[in-house]
């Protein structure tokens, strides 16, 4: 409003302005008719400014970032399934053959806990979530890449189904200009990047909101049992390009003609879970009293480091062993061999959160 009020005050003089222009001693009509135009255009860059190119969240660590670290306590369960359809390596060049490295079993899991599955250009992953992700406050799951550093990232479109057979795409921005190709080992800015996974560097995950599809026709927002991935071949070139929603050509680095071409998937991290499993840590040995043959049952509340340690009743420890437990529920394992005189014992349970005890007898038949 106030600029309005201002620019048709300033147009109410434009007949003075000019005047003043040419009387300002001009020799020539086209040099008043230039300092005419300079003082129109200064006028109009302030009245009405040219708007600024979009920025979204920068790298990890930096204000405003929205990266979340993989052993952040927001987590509460990993991908419990996958499978994947390879890309070539060199889209332009099918004869080069298919991006090789990793498996689906790198990507089972924590972050960072094993290797990582390339998926060459135009390939594609999709992770299954038992139990499902469902759409929580804010951020609901995030995607963690492989990028060596904050510049060097390799970008994939995110898909959810809450069936398995009907994806939706995340919406998403690629504000990279692509008049030049950005090379093999070229960099991108984070800035320019918005809902593709692969913006953020190795062990930050980049986040997803359901809220985003919620009302999508086929989705159950709050029941999401499958997340695809699938890479974005970053090649300027029409015939091989990906585009965005806007429908930008993506531009990323490319060729990248090896056999970890393509997007690089570490993990899949859920934030929330559609779960009715019990809030509480549980354990206990069963049968009680216990022997060799007897197994040790837990029931884990969220995705976990555990310890298991087994004790006399004097405090002396004689069992204690760390695990990765990569979905809350019920898991079972064998009781540990172990030389065992009949008499109280404790089992003791403890993850990041909770500790449980429990007292079993141990007896040699």
């Amino acid at each position: 409003m106030v600029k309005t009020s201002i620019c048709l005050h300033f147009i109410s003089y434009l007949p003075v302005i000019t005047s003043m222009v040419r009387g300002i001693g001009c020799a020539r009509i086209d040099r008043c008719n230039l300092y005419l135009a300079i003082i129109l255009a200064l006028a109009a860059g302030w009245l009405f400014p040219a708007p600024a190119m979009a920025q979204f969240a920068p790298p990890a660590g930096q204000k405003g970032t929205t990266a979340i670290h993989k052993d952040s306590t927001v987590f509460v369960g990993w991908a419990s399934g996958c499978e994947v359809v390879r890309g070539p390596v060199d889209i332009s060049r099918p004869e080069m053959g298919l991006a090789s490295a990793g498996s689906c079993e790198d990507v089972i899991g924590k972050a960072g806990k094993k290797g990582t599955l390339s998926l060459g250009d135009g390939g594609y992953v999709t992770l299954t979530f038992d139990p499902p992700i469902t759409n929580g406050k804010g951020w609901d799951f995030a995607v963690f890449g492989n990028a060596f550093d904050d510049y060097f990232l390799e970008l994939g479109f995110v898909e959810v189904s809450s069936d398995g057979e009907h994806f939706v795409r995340f919406p998403n921005t690629s504000l990279t200009p692509s008049d030049t190709q950005v090379s093999s080992f070229g960099t991108l800015k984070a800035e320019h990047i918005h809902n593709l996974a692969g913006k953020y560097r190795i062990f930050y995950g980049t986040p997803f909101d359901l809220d985003t599809l919620a009302g999508t026709p086929g989705l159950d927002v709050n029941h999401i049992t499958h997340v695809r991935i699938i890479d974005v071949v970053g090649s300027i070139d029409p015939e091989f390009a990906t585009y965005d929603s806007h429908g930008n050509i993506i531009n990323a680095p490319w060729p990248t003609a090896f056999p970890t071409g393509g997007f690089d998937l570490d993990a899949v991290g859920v934030i929330h879970q559609a779960s009715d499993v019990d809030q509480d840590l549980q354990a206990s040995v069963i049968p009680n009293p216990a022997n060799a043959a007897s197994r040790i049952s837990l029931r884990i509340p969220e995705a976990s480091e555990i310890e298991i340690s087994i004790i006399t009743m004097q405090g002396s420890v004689i069992y204690s062993m760390k695990t990765d437990i990569n979905q809350a529920g019920v898991h079972n394992m064998k009781m540990p061999r172990l030389s065992m005189a009949p008499g109280m014992y404790v089992l003791r349970v403890t993850t990041s959160r909770q500790t449980h005890t429990e007292r079993f007898f141990f007896t040699d038949e």
